[in-house]
């Protein structure tokens, strides 16, 4: 073979995977369609979307709240091609930054889309050159995902867009539509919604961020909308049509069937995303997939081919670049013989909007549907001293865990640096801690993480200290 394993996608958890397999000594070679490595997390996901959230945060700030610490501007403007134009320079040195990685653990990069001809054998289209064919003991599917664009939707990459196209837009639009309420939609919509764009999110469910805890979506919705978001919540759209200056979107109220048309600057589409295994050969090389277009893998992560394995967002759970991460160590360690562990109770979740929100662990909602007891601390941002001294009072922590052991199941956090705060609950998790383990640990004063100890303190027995 002319290697002993063999990745196909070069996101998270595609590239992390190619590091551990050659750290444990493994000939290891990584295909990659686009000219870029990194795949949809560096290029068009997780890290451009953060670099305008931040620049977009700033700029509201300065707007909304630099007054009020005493700092006077005048004649503030968005410079919209600098903001994408620093956004392009964060993805440009943190792609080429993995391919110092991969030359760095001597991993053969092939660029190219790569397709299974065979069980060991894969057939590459170069990007530049001849095709070329190699042989592997192995192989590691994380080819990632796309945007779902219901053809009902008219996709045009003009003006109905996905993230894809949102991350490029040069202008500030006067009024943008966001159909769907989940992570990507919130992002995004915030992002030109602190830059002034009018947005109007619609939501089939009846609530945003419907898979996370509803106190954080109340708590999320709340703040939203202080920042000129606006929420069609048990809406449903019918109708999306692109023009050269705009889109028109039919959408209906579910309780009654009430319809508006709304004419906006742009719609984004961010219903979630899809497995991309397009062309891959999965039928060639005998690996199967379920009724969704996900790879079937075992706990093990193997395919119905035991010598392919499948991670991310191509398989069942959470698409979150972290989880593949996790998926791709574990998998090439089990093909080196090790046995590697992955709990995945314990992956969390993040918003990154601002307030950010965190969660790991169950839900009130999930815990009740399963019968299990559980006692609930919450703490509120507004009466945290570092809050207060930011200007940062929005959100909360909550805190539930077992009623008889106290061991902690689930945490739930709205507010500044969530996503920071939530590895030290990830973390106590881990190690099976109690809510009370968590409220004698010291936190330093004044921190945002108080919060978490406060919450803690509630839930052991409604001993938060400082409500």
């Amino acid at each position: 073979m002319d290697f002993d394993v063999t990745i196909i996608g070069s996101g998270p958890g595609g590239y992390v995977a190619a590091i551990r397999a050659a750290q444990l000594g493994l000939r290891t070679a990584i295909v990659e369609r686009y000219n870029s490595l990194g795949g949809t997390c560096l290029n068009v996901g997780c890290i451009p979307s953060k670099a305008l959230l931040d620049s977009s945060e700033h700029y509201h700030n300065a707007h909304e709240k630099f007054g009020e610490h005493g700092i006077d501007l005048s004649g503030l403007e968005v410079n919209m091609p600098q903001m994408i134009k620093r956004k392009n320079e964060v993805v440009d040195q943190t792609v080429k930054g993995v391919e110092f990685l991969m030359k760095k653990n001597k991993i053969e990069v092939l660029y190219g889309h790569g397709t299974l001809t065979g069980p060991h054998e894969l057939r590459v289209a170069m990007n530049e050159g001849e095709d070329r064919t190699i042989t592997s003991e192995h192989f590691l599917i994380a080819t990632g995902s796309k945007p779902i664009t219901p053809g009902m939707f008219n996709y045009d990459k003009q003006r109905v867009i996905t993230s894809t196209e949102a991350l490029n837009i040069t202008e500030v639009p006067k009024s943008m539509a966001v159909i769907g309420g989940g992570v990507i939609g919130l992002e995004l919509g915030s992002v030109f919604g602190r830059l002034g764009t009018v947005v109007d999110v619609i939501e089939l469910e009846d609530r945003i961020l419907p898979t996370m805890d509803k106190d954080c979506s109340k708590e999320l919705m709340r703040a939203l909308k202080k920042t000129g978001l606006n929420f069609f919540l048990s809406h449903k759209v019918t109708a999306v049509e692109g023009g050269d200056a705009g889109a028109t979107l039919t959408f209906e109220k579910q309780s009654n069937g009430e319809s508006t048309t709304k004419e906006y600057d742009y719609c984004l589409l961010a219903m979630g995303r899809r497995p991309y295994t397009d062309n891959l050969g999965l039928d060639q090389a005998g690996v199967t997939v379920d009724d969704r277009g996900r790879v079937i893998v075992d706990d093990h992560l193997r395919t119905s081919v035991p010598h392919i394995y499948a991670i991310g967002d191509v398989i069942r759970g959470a698409m979150l670049a972290h989880k593949a991460e996790e998926e791709g160590i574990y998998a090439v360690e089990h093909i080196a013989g090790q046995k590697p562990h992955i709990d995945y109770n314990l992956i969390p979740g993040v918003v990154y909007t601002w307030p950010e929100v965190a969660a790991v662990g169950r839900t009130e909602e999930e815990l009740k549907a399963a019968g299990v007891k559980y006692k609930a601390g919450k703490f509120p941002f507004k009466a945290l001293g570092r809050a207060r001294a930011s200007t940062d009072t929005e959100g909360m922590v909550k805190v539930l865990a077992d009623a008889e052991t106290d061991e902690i199941l689930g945490v739930h956090m709205v507010g500044a640096r969530a996503a920071d705060m939530i590895s030290e609950a990830v973390a106590l998790m881990e190690f099976r801690a109690s809510a009370e383990d968590a409220a004698r640990m010291s936190h330093a004063h004044p921190t945002y993480t108080e919060a978490f100890r406060e919450a803690a303190l509630a839930a052991t027995a409604d001993r938060a200290l400082h409500v």
